[in-house]
């Protein structure tokens, strides 16, 4: 029922602005704004058509000395707005003073966030952000493929571990993985995907350990968690890309050789390596 009265009030209120030239005006002027903003055209295009909006408004609106000061008052409004179309001008008008503004109210990134979003690329993605991808950068990507190594891996192993998965029995009766699972997963290097070989690891691409992980996740989501923690959150890749060399020979060989000593539910004993470690 509201809705029908508010609905009705709206159509007289149309029927009534299109006796009057000020209100045929004024929906072309709404009608503009909402065809410009949904085409997303530039401040430029609005600026020219609402100029046109308000020379008719001026040439065919009322004469009189209150309608004369509202006119006065609509072409400040769009002198300024023809202001905003100068780039430096806009600049130093609204854009600067409102980042200040901003980033005052921001938290301060510490180094090592700073670190960590400087270590990866956008890619793509970072084009679905422009407003105007360019789709044909995309089509010109290759598509990831698989070393012979890899998938080897998948065939092999890794579909070997699918077979032993009961996801409900992991779930709902042990709460944990398998001995046996467990002892495949440490001897056969799925956590070790990311180190280099010449750490004793897999070496794998990110493409080959997504594939590890989707197939894996086919039988079981814990297991596919429990693989891809240490290859992801874990501290292998921290210190491939920014361990010194004694570090990377000592903890990525000693974190391989503890997670193969781990023992179902028991955490591994803490490692102490045979160098200092620089105080932060």
């Amino acid at each position: 029922m509201l809705g029908a009265v508010i609905s009705l009030i709206v159509v007289l209120a149309a029927a009534y602005a299109l006796t009057q030239i000020g209100g045929v005006i004024m929906l072309l002027f709404v009608a503009a704004v909402l065809f410009l903003a949904y085409r997303r055209l530039s401040l430029l295009t609005f600026t020219a058509t609402f100029t046109a909006l308000l020379a008719a408004y001026t040439w065919l609106g009322a004469s009189s000395a209150p309608a004369g000061l509202w006119k006065g008052f609509l072409w400040v409004l769009l002198t300024g707005l023809w202001l905003l179309n100068v780039r430096p001008l806009r600049k130093a008008l609204i854009t600067r003073p409102f980042m200040k503004t901003y980033l005052k109210l921001l938290p301060r990134m510490s180094q090592t966030e700073k670190e960590a979003l400087e270590a990866g690329t956008v890619w793509w993605d970072g084009e679905l952000f422009t407003g105007a991808p360019k789709w044909e950068k995309l089509l010109a990507a290759r598509p990831p493929q698989l070393s012979a190594a890899e998938q080897a891996f998948l065939d092999g192993p890794c579909e070997e571990l699918c077979g032993m998965l009961d996801e409900w029995n992991i779930t709902h009766e042990r709460a944990d993985l398998p001995p046996q699972v467990w002892e495949f997963l440490k001897t056969r290097g799925f956590f070790a995907m990311i180190i280099p070989k010449r750490y004793g690891g897999l070496e794998f691409s990110a493409y080959a350990h997504s594939c590890v992980l989707a197939k894996i996740a086919s039988r079981s989501a814990t297991t596919s968690s429990t693989v891809a923690v240490p290859n992801s959150l874990g501290p292998a890749e921290l210190l491939n890309h920014y361990g010194t060399e004694e570090q990377k020979n000592y903890y990525l060989h000693a974190g391989r050789r503890c997670r193969a000593s781990r023992s179902p539910g028991r955490a591994p004993a803490p490692m102490r390596p045979p160098f200092p470690i620089p105080a932060s």
